[in-house]
């Protein structure tokens, strides 16, 4: 059975040193609750950072550290202060943090922060790929990691790779932002599945891979030249029953066993009948919209003078950072607003807002959103955030109201609370007081919902779901495989050819032997390619046919003066060698005066975008207008034209990038046939990579003449009718060479006999 390895910044425990000791404390967040289980279920370990630099690690320390990491499956990297400086609270929490947040003013684009996180991605990588096998499955968390996928593809293919991104993803226009965005981009892309919170985030990650590397997306999977990943939303959940009986056990708790807290609020509560309290709780950071939060609760006390007594805002603020100029400022301005609310609304028997800035141990926790009438949770954006699914689970009267910022990943899920845009504070307020106005039974109502779906997709649902889907992307892989050239068969496929005295080679040009660009012109072969079919066609036993559907006299300027013949524009012309162009169909072009005026609208409409005009086609290439942009006019076109090139027997063919319109009845597989007639050839071989190709691999997969002795090859990824699969242009240029060097053996052996 593979195992399962973990890496992510921290481990599920903690290891403090205080007083030169060491000791050890399990995590209770999230994510240490639903990997907890898994890496040691399936027998492996999980890596990350230990959390005490490494200067401060004694050598009668190091055997002590060692022992706990080994008792809980951990295996700890190793990093010295200044790394810790520069990588974590330098490039991931002064760059990426705000960034990805939306914060661009605190954005920093330091490149000695960028060389560390380099280097320490590659430590946690390697520690990683200490333990990881062939089928293994390594899974990476969250945005200090982002390099580690492909760190770890690149040296371990054979290992299944899944990251998964716990914060929000930006929109291109943000990202675009960050000089090493193609970089953070190819190490993502080095998992095999990309989990993200939303649909939203995992839409603006295609985006930037579509506009900033190229790369084609299908529904939700992203093409690269060898390999295809898979990416998908998985709204992490919470151990709900360990929060649920947890609320239930401290209703439970005689007096005596009661924490002070729970006893102030009782105290609270012996006020009045009417008396409420609204809970708060978050990391004291600038993406938590605090600020906000407390100006539209002083708005809704002026609003609404009657609660002022009775309704008490308890706000729990976590330190974080607090050394950081802008945290320390954050703090400065929450204390002061905090001081003024209380001043202004205060009296000697009331305090509007209790304040504390610390964390609470577990229970107090529970004890609050218990206690609380309101949750009031509004940051100004979230990756999730699990505090407003920890409140309904704690919620064993069914009762209490959510309020919950739009801008959180969570609100997607949570449709039943109050959901409220966090920078409108007046719309904040009257949230507030439509929560303590709103009914039991309309709160039951909500809260029951909110409760069945939450308890549904817990934190182990959300685990298991992402699990699943690396064995998808797994399954999804392995049947690529199954008609991957691989080395036997290549060398199957070689030993064909190498017995063949007569061959046919077909070869597509556009994305077979040269890679696409962004303007068609600069296709033109280069150097290597040149090489490559002089020596293909230096064997007399050769017939070459590039078959594309680029036009007559751009293919004939580029290979004319080599021994091949030219099969154009889809099948519309041929050239053999030595010969004149030749006009297969019977075809016009009566009707392009038609259809142009259709593709100059979209051309004007469309940014990027023009019309190429050949003889008996015309061709809209959309290659560099924006990319959703250019897919969504695709597919309008395509609409336009349906009813009209129906009625003049006409074809839509879609292509990479293009969209073209052209004569019916005409195909490469008609054209490559036509080639054949007649003609007797023991090997044929034909390569291509889009979908126009698939009549040619159809065809010839299943003629009388050439069924078996054809072999068909698609390029890409792709689900085809060829017999095999090449992954890239590199991957044909490296098979045909492979065939290159037959020949010149072969000549040689002839010479020599």
């Amino acid at each position: 059975m593979p195992k399962i390895h973990i890496v992510s910044n921290r481990l599920p425990l903690s290891i403090n040193k205080n007083d030169n000791e060491i000791s050890a404390v399990p995590s209770v967040g999230g994510l240490a609750t639903g990997m907890r289980s898994i890496y040691k279920d399936y027998g492996g370990k999980w890596i990350g950072w230990t959390g005490i630099n490494e200067e401060d690690i004694l050598p009668e320390d190091q055997g002590y550290i060692d022992d706990i990491l080994e008792k809980n499956s951990c295996i700890g990297v190793s990093l010295s202060s200044n790394e810790v400086t520069l990588f974590y609270e330098g490039f991931s929490n002064n760059t990426i943090w705000p960034l990805f947040h939306y914060f661009t003013q605190y954005t920093a684009h330091d490149h000695a922060a960028w060389d560390a996180y380099k280097e320490v991605n590659q430590k946690f990588a390697d520690k990683a790929l200490e333990v990881a096998e062939d089928g293994d499955i390594v899974w990476i968390h969250d945005y200090q990691l982002l390099l580690v996928p492909e760190m770890i593809k690149a040296r371990r293919p054979s290992v299944t790779v899944g990251f998964f991104l716990h914060i929000p993803f930006p929109s291109f226009e943000v990202f675009r932002i960050l000089p090493w965005r193609k970089e953070l981009l190819q190490g993502v892309l080095g998992a095999d599945l990309i989990g993200f919170h939303t649909y939203d985030y995992q839409r603006h990650f295609f985006s930037c891979v579509r506009r900033i590397l190229g790369y084609e997306i299908s529904f939700n999977k992203i093409h690269l030249e060898d390999r295809i990943i898979l990416t998908d939303a998985f709204p992490m959940g919470i151990d709900y029953e360990k929060f649920h009986k947890s609320a239930i056990a401290n209703i439970q708790k005689p007096l005596n066993e009661k924490s002070d807290l729970s006893k102030e609020l009782e105290k609270y509560f012996l006020l009045g009948d009417n008396q409420r309290l609204v809970l708060s709780i978050d990391r004291m950071d600038y993406s938590k919209g605090i600020p906000n939060r407390l100006r539209a609760f002083e708005m809704f006390l002026e609003k609404y003078p009657e609660y002022i007594g009775c309704v008490t805002m308890i706000m729990l603020a976590v330190p974080s950072r607090d050394e950081v100029e802008r945290y320390i400022q954050l703090k400065k301005e929450v204390d002061e607003l905090v001081g003024r609310i209380n001043g202004r609304f205060g009296s000697i028997n009331y305090t509007p807002i209790w304040y504390f800035y610390r964390s609470l141990p577990f229970d107090n926790l529970i004890e609050l959103y218990s206690s609380s009438s309101v949750a009031l949770i509004t940051p100004v954006r979230d990756g999730m955030n699990l505090v407003a699914k920890e409140y309904v689970a704690c919620r064993t009267s069914n009762t209490g109201v959510v309020i919950l910022s739009e801008m959180a990943g969570v609100a997607k899920e949570m449709g039943e609370a109050l959901i409220i845009n966090p920078n409108n504070e007046e719309e904040i307020a009257e949230a507030i007081a439509q929560a303590l106005k709103m009914s039991i039974e309309e709160q039951q109502e909500r809260m029951l919902l909110l409760q069945d779906r939450i308890k549904r997709y817990n934190v182990f649902k959300w685990s298991q779901e992402f699990l699943d889907g690396l064995h998808r992307i797994k399954e999804f892989q392995q049947n690529f495989l199954a008609k991957k050239i691989t080395d036997k068969i290549n060398q199957k496929i070689q030993s064909q050819y190498s017995s063949a005295e007569k061959r046919m080679i077909f070869l597509d040009y556009d994305g077979t032997l040269s890679g696409f660009k962004a303007n068609p012109q600069d296709a033109k072969p280069d150097q290597e390619l040149l090489d490559l079919l002089e020596d293909l066609q230096r064997d007399p036993r050769n017939i070459i046919t590039i078959i594309s559907g680029r036009d007559r006299e751009t293919l004939e300027k580029w290979l004319g003066h080599f021994k091949v013949n030219l099969i154009v524009e889809h099948g519309v012309w041929l050239k053999t060698y030595g010969e004149e162009w030749e006009l297969i169909a019977n075809v016009n072009n009566s009707w392009m005066p038609q259809i142009r005026p259709i593709l100059e609208t979209f051309v004007d409409r469309t940014p990027g975008t023009n019309i190429e005009e050949k003889n008996y086609s015309l061709v809209w290439h959309y290659r560099k207008a924006e990319p959703e942009q250019g897919e969504l006019r695709a597919n309008e076109l395509k609409d336009s034209l349906h009813t009209l090139t129906a009625n003049l027997d006409l074809e839509i063919m879609e292509g990479n990038k293009v969209i073209e319109v052209k004569s019916g009845g005409i195909n490469k597989g008609v054209a490559a046939l036509r080639f054949l007639q007649n003609k007797a050839f023991d090997f044929v071989i034909a390569i291509g990579d889009d979908w126009t190709d698939e009549y040619m691999f159809r065809e010839l997969g299943n003629h009388e003449q050439t069924k078996d002795c054809a072999v068909t090859i698609k390029v890409g990824l792709k689900n085809t009718s060829a017999g095999y699969k090449l992954e890239s242009v590199g991957a044909v240029r490296k098979f045909l060479k492979g065939l290159t060097v037959l020949n010149t053996t072969k000549n040689q052996e002839t010479q020599e006999v």
